[in-house]
């Protein structure tokens, strides 16, 4: 037998084993650069510009609108899922079939879900008070976040994944229940902060 087809060691095929594992984590999760620091960004700026608007006391921090403070929110929002469904949909080619597919729609879904939101809460929300109104467009927007979090923990039976979606959808839930004021400080602290932290956390450890 030649060298070139000796069986391989146990050692070589341990190394083979961990860098498919590898492969195969970095194609079904994506770069975290991509799926956790752009809704930090985006919540971090939006919900600090709504917490500003809004006070803990009723009386705004800075000058700024509600209308201006919702621009900013739902631009960033806008701009964050189109970073992580490309990530998302980047991180699918190199997989071929039910894989590629589930990774394309579930990348479009983030584009559906925050449309859904804009036409849903444009709608309502000049029926609504000023601070209920903002509230509307905030708690609307990560309910959709939350929820495809966790469908894509299903998705992918990641459970990291899905308890991100828990996450998101307990601050939501309590912040709504507490006020608008709360609701935008639990959010840019809890959510903008810890997503920025887990993405580069995530990063490092990759």
């Amino acid at each position: 037998m030649v060298d070139d087809e000796r069986a391989p060691s146990p050692e070589e095929m341990l190394r083979v084993i961990e860098e498919q594992q590898s492969a195969a984590a970095r194609f079904l999760y994506g770069d975290p650069l991509l799926t956790y620091m752009p809704w930090g960004v985006a919540w971090l700026l939006g919900f600090s510009a709504l917490f500003l608007h809004y006070g803990l006391d009723g009386r705004p921090y800075a000058p700024i609108s509600l209308g201006q403070a919702l621009s900013v929110l739902m631009i960033s929002q806008l701009a964050a899922g189109a970073v992580s469904a490309y990530g998302i949909v980047r991180g699918s080619r190199p997989v071929r079939g039910v894989s590629a597919s589930r990774g394309t729609m579930y990348g479009y879904s983030w584009f559906a879900g925050m449309a859904l939101v804009v036409i849903v809460a444009s709608r309502m929300g000049p029926l609504l008070p000023a601070q209920e109104r903002g509230l509307l467009w905030a708690g609307m927007s990560l309910t959709v976040v939350a929820v495809l979090y966790m469908a894509g923990g299903a998705i992918w039976l990641s459970w990291q994944m899905f308890f991100v979606g828990v996450w998101v959808a307990a601050v939501d839930g309590l912040g709504v229940l507490l006020g608008a004021g709360w609701h935008a400080l639990l959010t840019a602290v809890l959510l903008g902060g810890g997503f920025i932290a887990a993405g580069v956390w995530q990063r490092c450890r990759a």
